[in-house]
């Protein structure tokens, strides 16, 4: 293991992408990147390259499936990848919540983000890798205080405890990846179920997945079964936004984006670009079978879409 270096300016919010399989698999990071961090945890290999403008957390050489987490060295205060700014866009249908649980840390960048945009919630964060955890401090810039913690477990497990503890969450944030895929045990009708419960009334779960892969009907409808209509936030990636009650009407979620107007642009985050995403348009099979915990075929992503 390498001594790390030092981030430029630790203070300011990073452009931290995290679990970002928007790159095309087989992309690689540019030729000059090198790796400064290298260690096998016991659920992956966790990598960190460098170059002269990025620094990345991958979970394969070279990042050859994805990146799963990058900053940019000469604009930390920017949001990169387009995936992490439509998270954000989950905002606009609960404007101010007080209790946040982000379920994948990466990098950091979802909860050190809204920790900077809302200088009132409480944030919760679940990663099951210690190893992901301390290379997130070391490398990217990533601490706990007062209002930001950390607990090393597994994203259904926490969920489970939470529930038995009698917790409420205004925003859950689903964005936990390993090298290929979400875990196939995040991806089921039953653990949708459990995050349901979870949310406060009328609270809004985040989750961040592929825009196009073999599941992605299955996903769609999985999610339809438990939240009933979502919003569909696409780009590179797909966000699903769904609701603990009535989806807001486009015309409530306008209004609530000029909120963030100022915010966003200070992240490099276009309000308009966002809005634009929102859909409840059913682009999937919708006779696709639901996912559960008996049926999860995560494997399935293994073949390209054609």
């Amino acid at each position: 293991m390498r001594a790390p270096h030092r981030l430029l300016a630790l203070h300011a919010t990073l452009a931290i992408l995290v679990c970002a399989p928007n790159l095309p698999a087989g992309a690689q990071v540019p030729d000059r990147a090198h790796l400064i961090h290298s260690e096998k945890s016991l659920y992956r290999q966790v990598l960190v390259y460098e170059d002269n403008t990025n620094r990345c957390l991958c979970f394969t050489h070279d990042c050859k499936i994805g990146r799963q987490s990058c900053i940019d060295l000469k604009a930390p205060e920017h949001l990169v990848f387009e995936y992490t700014q439509m998270m954000l866009g989950s905002l606009f249908l609960t404007p101010d919540p007080q209790h946040i649980l982000v379920i994948g840390l990466g990098g950091g960048t979802l909860p050190l983000t809204l920790e900077k945009l809302l200088p009132h919630a409480d944030i919760d964060t679940v990663e099951i890798d210690p190893a992901v955890v301390l290379v997130a401090q070391r490398y990217f810039g990533f601490q706990t205080e007062a209002r930001l913690h950390v607990f090393e477990q597994d994203g259904r497990a926490y969920v489970r405890q939470a529930i038995r503890a009698g917790k409420h969450y205004d925003l859950i944030m689903l964005d936990a990846y390993d090298n290929q895929y979400i875990p196939e045990h995040l991806l089921t009708r039953e653990f949708l179920g459990e995050v349901k419960l979870l949310l406060a009334p009328d609270g809004v779960v985040a989750a961040n997945t592929f825009s196009q892969s073999k599941l992605y009907s299955n996903e769609s409808v999985t999610y339809r079964s438990v939240f009933g209509t979502f919003y569909n936030v696409k780009s590179g990636n797909r966000v699903i936004l769904g609701t603990n009650g009535p989806l807001p009407p486009i015309e409530t979620v306008t209004r609530n984006s000029q909120r963030f107007s100022d915010a966003f642009d200070s992240f490099g985050i276009s309000r308009q670009w966002l809005l634009e995403r929102f859909s409840t348009q059913s682009d999937w099979d919708r006779t696709a079978r639901i996912l559960t915990d008996q049926y999860s075929p995560a494997n399935l992503l293994n073949s390209p879409v054609p």
